[in-house]
Formats: C-alpha cells, sequence, structure tokens
C-alpha cells in the first residue's frame, strides 16, 4: 500500500472519530428555565386570613367522623347538638364512628380558670398539613370543661368550630368571641366560608415543583419534585418529558399522601437531537384531580 493510500485512511479515520465525538461527547452546556402555568383554581375571599388559624383549612372530607368519650350525659348532649347545628347550618355531615376518629371530643370535671373568667372548654387542630391550596386538618380536639347553661350550646359549638379551624373573632356577638354569652350567634361569614371550603371535591392534586434540566453535548439531566398539593391522597402516576416534542423518558411515580412529594433526579440521558429548544413534564394520571394545568412544565433554553 503506498503512502497516499495510507494517507487517505488515517485522514477517513480522523474524520470517523471527529464525527463520533461530535455526535456523543459533551461539547456544550445548555441550562433551561421553568415556565410555570398560572392555575385557574382560586378561591374567593371572605377574609379567611382572619377568620382561620391558618388559610383556607378544612379537612379532607365534607364528611367528618368524631367520637365523644368520658363525657356526662348532658355534655354529651350538648356536643351531639353542636354537630347536629353545624350540619345542618352547612354542607358538612358529621358521623359518630368507635374509633380512628377525625374529632376526637372528651370531658373535663376539673374546673378552670384564666384570671377571673371559667375556661369553658378547649378545642382546636392537633394535626395539621400543608397541602397547596388547603391547609388540611387531619385530626381535631376538643375537651368540654363548663356545660353551656344557655338554650343553645354555644360552648359545644364556640369549640367545634375551633376544630374546624376557626380563631376568636372580635365581635362579642359573635358565637366565636372568646368570652361566652348566650345570646350569641354564628355569623352568617362563618357558615359561608365553611361551605366554600367544602364546596371542592375531596380529590388528589398532583403538581410539579422545582423543575431544572442542563444538557452537556447530547446528554441531559433532569430534576424535579411532584408534590400532592390536593387533599386526598393520590394513586401511581407517571412522568413523560419530551425534547421538542419527541419523548424521550418515561418515569413511574408512586402513590403520594395529602402533602407529600417525591424528588427525582436522572442523569445522562441519550438525546438524539443536536439542540433542543423546549423541554415539557407532563403528568399522565388515571383518576381525577382538583387541578389538570399544574400537571404540565415547560422548561425553555436560556440564551
Amino acid at each position: 500500500m503506498g503512502w497516499k493510500s495510507i494517507l487517505v485512511s488515517v485522514i477517513a479515520v480522523f474524520l470517523v472519530l471527529l464525527l463520533f465525538f461530535y455526535w456523543v461527547f459533551p461539547l456544550e452546556t445548555i441550562d433551561f428555565t421553568f415556565s410555570p402555568k398560572n392555575s385557574n383554581f382560586s378561591l374567593n375571599s371572605y377574609g379567611n386570613e382572619s377568620m382561620q388559624f391558618y388559610e383556607n383549612m378544612r379537612y379532607p372530607s365534607k364528611d367528618i367522623s368524631y367520637r365523644i368519650q368520658g363525657c356526662t350525659l348532658q355534655k354529651a348532649d350538648e356536643m351531639e347538638t353542636a354537630f347536629d347545628m353545624i350540619d345542618n347550618l352547612t354542607i358538612i355531615n358529621f358521623y359518630s364512628v368507635n374509633n380512628n376518629e377525625e374529632i376526637s371530643v372528651t370531658c373535663d370535671s376539673k374546673t378552670r380558670f384564666e384570671g377571673d373568667l371559667f375556661i369553658a372548654g378547649e378545642g382546636g387542630p392537633i394535626n395539621i398539613t400543608k397541602a397547596g391550596y388547603f391547609n388540611v386538618i387531619q385530626k381535631g380536639a376538643i375537651t368540654l370543661i363548663r356545660e353551656s347553661k344557655c338554650e343553645n350550646p354555644n360552648v359545644g359549638i364556640h369549640e367545634l368550630l375551633h376544630a374546624l379551624g376557626f380563631d376568636h373573632s372580635e365581635n362579642p356577638n359573635n358565637i366565636m368571641y372568646p368570652v361566652s354569652k348566650c345570646s350569641q350567634t354564628i355569623g352568617q361569614d362563618i357558615s359561608d366560608m365553611i361551605n366554600e371550603l367544602y364546596s371542592f371535591q375531596s380529590l388528589p392534586d398532583l403538581a410539579f415543583e422545582n423543575v431544572s434540566a442542563t444538557m452537556s453535548g447530547r446528554y441531559l439531566d433532569l430534576n424535579f419534585t411532584i408534590r400532592n398539593q390536593g387533599i386526598k391522597d393520590s394513586s401511581g402516576a407517571k412522568v413523560e418529558i419530551y425534547a421538542d416534542g419527541e419523548l424521550v423518558k418515561e418515569i413511574e411515580s408512586e402513590p403520594l399522601d395529602i402533602g407529600h412529594g417525591r424528588s427525582i433526579f436522572i442523569s445522562n440521558i441519550f438525546i438524539l437531537q443536536k439542540s433542543i429548544d423546549e423541554l415539557r413534564f407532563s403528568i399522565k394520571t388515571n383518576f381525577e384531580e382538583l387541578d389538570k394545568e399544574n400537571n404540565e412544565a415547560i422548561l425553555n433554553y436560556k440564551n
């Protein structure tokens, strides 16, 4: 073989190797930015920031279980009447259970004082999960100390509303005023707010958080979090990643409890395209959600 043939062979091999390195190995790094969509899911404002301990507090379902134990017949009857009254004024449905209740009611026979005032009762949420638009109450507790001495069970109603997330009112005529009087009533704004909060179905709501991606040459690194922002535990889902409309990766995600999330990092995904302008992340589910608009995240090439 002559030197010319050898030279041509060497050049050919060099060009093949150069093309291989250009195709496979990183030559530059590209960062992508996340452009979140605006959600069409919202709550009307009834001033709930000041009416409740935290914003948008509710139990997972409008059907809320309770159990009364350790109470005299009179106190138990007053509490049952309190449940019935809120049940009749709102779309909430309270029901009695023997265990695993969401609201626990107990009674204390010892008189308690705060300054010169009797403490009539205590109540409130004891387990709250932040989940997107809602602060979800998992457990509530009520302790009845003093009987109401009123025609209506004002003490029981007051503590039950605390267990539903309502704070004290500055209006002396409102039943949520710190000092109890028999003339106090349940404000219409309380009923309206309860009905609004519980008008939303008990559904999960999967959404993306902290989505980022980096491409080095033809290798793609992904980092993102899926969180259940809904008011019900979710089933499993699938995440699909598209590069300029071409599916490049599918990922199975396990079920998520209310407020829980899963962070996912994947590196060195080989991409056929020479360059990418857009990455699209999509959550695919076979169940209904509060909001489907947040099931997608778009990342654009950052110049």
